[in-house]
């Protein structure tokens, strides 16, 4: 038995996905985040920020949590204040599925919108939560791209779970990053169990980070090619990617041996791919770490073992990933109707 809600996060299952196995020749394992009560990774770091907060000091009873985000870390925020007694307020860029809007004010969420902009603007969603913050008399800050606890929730928990799942047969670990509290903190706890381990960072289109990995320098190509766009990402993913260096990430940096470029046409083809071949309805994040997946299963011996996470479920993006329209309006709906989908090929993977 647990005790409240607090005690349903983490400790989620680790589960292969035998078809991605089957195909690629390697052991692909999920870790099932998505399982977590608020359907998401971002419940560990809700709640460690949260409890690190109260013993701190920094969030008090009748305080408010306030954060800027791509929705799943809010879900989760919402679902702890709410069981503790806090005023919470998420603040969330214009472009961001609805369905994740609905959810946070059934939660009990107050919702702001803001334009998506880059980090710079004083509009940017981050900035805004943190502005509100300051004008609110007990309100609490979350930071999670910048908030050491992001991290160290991580590195405490993610990681020892997946060592201990596997009984330390692990050739590799590979996620993308938004914060980078995940990629960090488990490949961190990970490279200090065996310095063997690869850990590599999977990136969306507009992304700085595959640079900052593979040249040492944060741009986008877009950035290199004075071409900025409204937010700088040229993406349909949320919750991934990101144009600048957070603290989480730069904890953890050491660990990264190598990175992935992913396109939305890979991420959307596996995420209809893996429900027709595992029965998996998964996010867009989370079809991102498997494309990735497949891309460095091609590069290591048969048999290898490669662990990554589900870390978002497919109910979040029926707006986006699962609707053919807005697809069709990205020019993404021939991926998802890829030929592979039927037969199982991994050909999409590039």
């Amino acid at each position: 038995m647990v005790t409240g809600l607090a005690g349903l996060i983490g400790r989620t299952p680790l589960v292969e996905a035998t078809a991605l196995s089957k195909r690629t020749g390697c052991r692909i394992l999920l870790k099932m985040e998505a399982m977590n009560p608020g359907g998401s990774s971002k419940d560990r770091i809700a709640l460690n920020i949260i409890e690190t907060a109260e013993r701190d000091g920094w969030l008090k009873p009748g305080g408010t949590v306030i954060e800027g985000t791509a929705g799943s870390t809010g879900i989760s925020l919402a679902l702890l204040a709410r069981a503790r007694g806090y005023r919470c307020i998420i603040v969330m860029a214009d472009d961001m599925a609805m369905e994740k809007e609905i959810l946070l004010r059934t939660l009990g969420a107050e919702v702001h919108r803001v334009k998506a902009v880059s980090f710079v603007n004083n509009q940017h969603f981050c900035r805004v939560a943190e502005a509100l913050a300051t004008e609110i008399p007990g309100g609490f800050y979350v930071n999670q791209f910048e908030n050491a606890a992001n991290f160290l929730a991580h590195y405490h928990h993610t990681g020892p779970e997946i060592w201990a799942q596997t009984s330390g047969v692990i050739d590799a670990f590979v996620m993308g990053a938004g914060t980078g509290g995940t990629l960090a903190g488990v490949g961190t706890f990970l490279k200090e169990q065996s310095s063997d381990i690869h850990v590599v960072l999977a990136d969306p289109p507009g992304s700085a980070l595959y640079r900052k990995v593979k040249n040492g320098v944060i741009y986008t190509s877009q950035q290199a090619e004075q071409r900025l766009q409204r937010n700088r990402y040229d993406t349909i993913l949320e919750g991934v990617g990101i144009d600048r260096l957070t603290r989480n990430f730069a904890l953890g940096q050491a660990a990264v041996d190598d990175a992935y470029q992913v396109t939305d046409a890979e991420s959307v083809t596996m995420a209809y791919w893996l429900l027709a071949h595992e029965g998996l309805f998964i996010g867009s994040s989370s079809a991102l770490n498997l494309v990735a997946a497949v891309k460095l299963a091609r590069t290591l011996p048969a048999g290898s073992t490669i662990v990554t996470c589900i870390c978002d479920q497919g109910n979040r993006g029926m707006s986006k990933v699962y609707n053919d329209a807005f697809l069709e309006s990205k020019d993404l709906l021939a991926a998802a109707q890829h030929a592979d989908i039927a037969t199982g090929c991994l050909d999409f993977v590039c």
